[in-house]
């Protein structure tokens, strides 16, 4: 299923990722390699020009062959032959190749993510409203509890941290260890940053029914002008996957299908221009990539990811009352956050030689940078670097806001 053109069904993730390592590693490094289908590299190619002509992508839906089974031996042969090569390649070969098999690991755990948010989007469109895991299963404290945010616009408790300004060093580093990194996220650099305050927590259901409540979808002084013309173009009243239930309750589809709004998690499936015209409803603003990834430099990168099993944003109950100074609170997982940055290049950046080249860089214009990941991302996956981005008006990523102010 293709519930759209921005999504992929399930099978084409699973054949693309295999056509990667296909293409990049074993046909020009492994002497042995057969090609499991000639065909595979036009169906299976997304965007990359210098490999060839591929099938469109708002028409992968239609890829009634091959069959999922097809779909799975070719998983089965791939693999079988990147075991082979990594076990047997020479130490040359393997120099050429080790940074290719890294971002390869990396590209399937983006696509594990996609293919969850994409999975989403096809139950969310079935008037059964099927939930990929069910909610049964979940713990106790793990359910949601649908209440209202005792907080302030800004979320939960209005708490902020304040950050001192000045030159910052951001980007990852050229041996920085044995670390991975996509090459968007360098070369490391300066950046002069004025005093800045970010929110402790990312913003929750219950500020964003206050929005809505107070004619947030209604007012065009609060939208830019672009995110205003989509707003009125495509009837937006609600995050997407929002929806009253008989009663006129708000309640939201997830992975764990259909359930009552949880008003204290992270709001989610909100596009850059909904958090654009809630921050200005706030009286505050989006934050810099810069200024966010400033304030999780220290942060350990670990949260409510896929591993957690959840499968959705949660509400994070610590309380830090009685503490000294507030704690920024999931940074890492629960919902990518938008920041106030396009997406361009840092300076000094190239692009890599070759197909691969086109990873990252030729999205370089008209996006904007997310960071933080989800409760869909791959455990490990993120770290403070890290720039996923997205056009400003895509919502069916699990996206969410965090408010910052000027000092």
């Amino acid at each position: 299923m293709q519930s759209m053109p921005d999504a992929s069904p399930t099978k084409w993730h699973l054949a693309h990722t295999s056509w990667f390592f296909e293409t990049f590693i074993l046909v020009p490094f492994h002497r042995n390699y057969r090609v499991f289908d000639e065909a595979y590299g036009y169906l299976f190619n997304s965007y990359y020009e210098a490999v060839g002509a591929r099938h469109p992508r708002p028409e992968r839906g239609l890829l009634t062959r091959p069959g999922a089974g097809e779909v799975n031996a070719y998983r089965r042969h791939v693999d079988a032959a990147m075991s082979a090569f990594m076990n047997t390649a020479e130490a040359a070969t393997w120099a050429k190749a080790e940074a290719l098999v890294a971002l390869g690991i990396a590209h399937e755990e983006q696509h594990q993510e996609l293919m969850l948010t994409d999975i989403l989007s096809v139950f969310a469109r079935n008037p059964l409203r099927p939930a990929y895991r069910a909610a049964d299963d979940e713990r106790p404290q793990d359910a949601g509890r649908g209440k209202a945010s005792d907080g302030d616009a800004a979320g939960d408790d209005g708490s902020f941290l304040t950050f001192p300004g000045g030159l910052y060093e951001i980007g990852h580093a050229d041996g920085d260890g044995d670390a991975f990194a996509f090459d968007n996220e360098g070369p490391r650099h300066k950046v002069y940053l004025e005093p800045f305050r970010l929110a402790a927590r990312p913003v929750s259901n219950g500020a964003w029914m206050a929005f809505i409540e107070d004619g947030g979808y209604r007012r065009p002084e609060l939208w830019l002008a672009d995110g205003w013309a989509v707003v009125q173009a495509e009837g937006w009243a609600s995050p997407l996957y929002w929806e009253r239930d008989g009663d006129g309750r708000w309640a939201q589809m997830s992975l764990r299908g259909l359930a009552a709004l949880d008003a204290c998690a992270p709001v989610c499936h909100v596009g850059l221009y909904e958090a654009d015209a809630f921050a200005r409803w706030a009286g505050m603003r989006l934050p810099s990539e810069a200024e966010w990834e400033v304030a999780a430099s220290t942060l350990d990168p670990s949260g409510n990811t896929l591993g957690a099993g959840r499968l959705r944003p949660c509400a994070d109950d610590r309380n830090d009352t009685g503490a000294p100074s507030p704690v920024l609170r999931q940074m890492f997982g629960d919902v990518w956050e938008w920041t106030a940055s396009s997406y361009a290049p840092y300076p000094g950046f190239r692009p890599a030689a070759g197909a691969v080249g086109e990873y990252n860089g030729k999205f370089m214009c008209n996006q904007m940078v997310l960071r933080g990941g989800s409760c869909a991302t791959p455990d490990g996956h993120v770290r403070p670097t890290y720039r996923n981005f997205f056009y400003p008006h895509q919502r069916w990523q699990f996206s969410g806001v965090r408010l910052a102010q000027d000092v």
